[in-house]
């Protein structure tokens, strides 16, 4: 029969190193707020995917149009739009054309508009829409469009700040701040600076990842470098997190349950066991259970699967699972493509050497993991690896029949960035330890590397957008078409010092998690005496 535990973590001594955890939030909330917030003022109104729609949704369910209403012969639900958001289509003229640059000289709001929009994601989960819609309750037109964009940066920025406290915190953290970097590649900014649940459901998706590795590390009481931290502050991440991914997007209990269930087979059986047979964790589970048992009942009841789609709305409406799942195999190369960076309407694609500084960074860790660690270790980063492959391919031939191929790279970018995670926390275990010594050197060249593609990504766009594709680059000084808020050059050097700016702090982390690894004494963060109640 379980009998209880006790067990007691003495006092840290005073020399003991101490994690200023308050300067890595700040720090870090501060560099992904300007990253992603330069984002959002580089893109032109609803230039980013089904920004149009999310927008409108979110208008008007603060308006008290949570669903909106049918209208006959219009196929998907109306939102009605006051007159100052009145929308046009002359807003996308240079969507699906890269050689025209947006200078449409059309806002949201122009006289002439339509008073009503169809939008496509009618029916959705409401959570997202109310947290960044709220201040179009005080501003209207394209004023409130970039102000929910920017409300999207901030409350994205926050998850991945806490994710780089919790990444470093703890011993088993040498090589973690090199996983976690990669939540600056530009796709996920660039989405986390828009009106798209995708950017909130990634964001949150890394603190998920963190939190729950971070989580059973502190019930693996058979290592000496078991975690001595509050458990409390690491439950209120993982269970705020899983409750958000769940329910800014359809899918969202089907991801918290694909990323608890790999993070348990990274951290093995006895610290999962403890963790769901601890009584004091039932009551977090049950308010992370309450969250998913909402957004089910929402997309059952609220009809926000997709429907039957119609055979010019997408590719293979009506096919087998097999030969959907045959396309998506023979696809996953554009698919990893577009997490890494396809913008705008997919007329923003970089040209395919621009690729290769992410692909390098990414390959580092990942061959490490796959080559100098044990064989336990060796085999659940292939099991990772195999399950961010599997998961796209199952989820859409499920439902190729009824939607067709809907799937875009950036749907799986929340499993691309769990896989490095993962690479990076088996690579901070005992086995990693012979090659430790390595860490703070690739951290600082992999940092190096994705700002070096972000930078490029966020120029490339601003001169897509501004002149056009077709232009010769002197144009952009010579006779830009358009303008984003404040001007494409005071962007591009903000952007550029934020880029360095993240790197010297990714490298700063790495730093400071290498000289912890060295000091024999135990981590400032533990309490005096930490009492834990759990089964064995």
């Amino acid at each position: 029969m379980a009998t209880p535990h006790t067990q007691t973590v003495s006092a840290p001594t005073p020399d003991a190193p101490r994690i200023p955890t308050l300067r890595i939030w700040l720090s870090s909330f501060i560099l992904f707020s300007v990253l992603s917030g330069l984002w959002a003022l580089a893109s032109p109104i609803f230039s980013v995917p089904d920004e149009n729609a999310h927008a409108v949704k979110a208008i008007g369910q603060l308006q008290g149009q949570v669903f909106g209403r049918t209208v006959e012969g219009v196929r998907h639900l109306v939102v009605d739009l006051a007159p100052e958001d009145q929308y046009t289509q002359d807003l996308l003229c240079y969507a699906t054309h890269p050689e025209v640059p947006a200078a449409c000289d059309a806002e949201l709001g122009d006289p002439g508009g339509q008073l009503w929009f169809n939008t496509w994601v009618g029916t959705y989960n409401p959570l997202y829409y109310y947290i960044v819609g709220w201040p179009t309750v005080f501003l209207d037109g394209n004023a409130g469009v970039y102000a929910m964009r920017l409300v999207s940066a901030l409350v994205g920025s926050a998850f991945l700040a806490s994710a780089f406290v919790f990444a470093v915190v703890g011993r088993r953290s040498r090589w973690m701040p090199l996983g976690v970097a990669f939540a600056a590649v530009p796709m996920n900014l660039y989405l986390m600076g828009s009106v798209n649940p995708n950017g909130l459901e990634i964001a949150g998706s890394v603190a998920l990842w963190v939190g729950v590795l971070r989580l059973f590390e502190t019930f693996d009481r058979e290592h000496a470098d078991a975690s001595t931290l509050h458990r409390a502050p690491l439950w209120a991440l993982v269970t705020v997190s899983a409750i958000v991914v769940a329910n800014v997007r359809a899918l969202g209990p089907l991801w918290v349950v694909v990323i608890v269930a790999l993070a348990a087979i990274t951290a093995g059986w006895k610290p999962v066991h403890r963790l769901f047979t601890t009584r004091a964790n039932w009551v977090w589970l049950a308010a992370i259970a309450a969250g998913a048992v909402f957004s089910v009942a929402w997309t059952l009841g609220g009809g926000s699967l997709s429907g039957q789609a119609q055979s010019g709305d997408a590719p293979l409406v009506g096919a087998s699972l097999l030969r959907g799942a045959a396309y998506m195999v023979r696809t996953t190369p554009d698919f990893l493509q577009q997490a890494a960076g396809w913008f705008g309407w997919f007329d923003t694609v970089l040209p395919t050497w621009a690729y290769w500084p992410l692909v390098a960074a990414v390959a580092v860790p990942l061959t490490l993991a796959l080559s100098a660690l044990r064989r336990r270790a060796t085999m659940v980063m292939a099991v990772v690896l195999a399950a961010a492959f599997l998961v796209p391919v199952v989820v859409q031939a499920r439902s190729v029949a009824q939607t067709g191929i809907i799937w875009q790279g950036r749907y799986g970018l929340f499993l691309y960035l769990g896989v490095l995670i993962v690479a990076a926390w088996l690579l901070s275990g005992r086995d990693g330890r012979r090659i430790g010594h390595l860490s703070v050197r690739i951290t600082a060249i992999a940092a190096t590397l994705v700002a070096a593609f972000g930078l490029y990504a966020f120029w490339f766009a601003l001169v897509r957008y501004v002149v056009g594709m077709e232009k010769p680059l002197s144009a952009m000084w010579r006779d830009p078409q358009w303008q984003p808020p404040l001007g494409w050059p005071a962007l591009t050097l903000v952007f550029t010092a934020a880029s360095a700016a993240y790197v010297v702090f990714v490298v700063w982390l790495a730093r400071g998690t290498a000289r912890r690894e060295t000091d024999p004494q135990p981590d400032q963060l533990a309490p005096e005496a930490e009492r834990v109640d759990a089964r064995d």
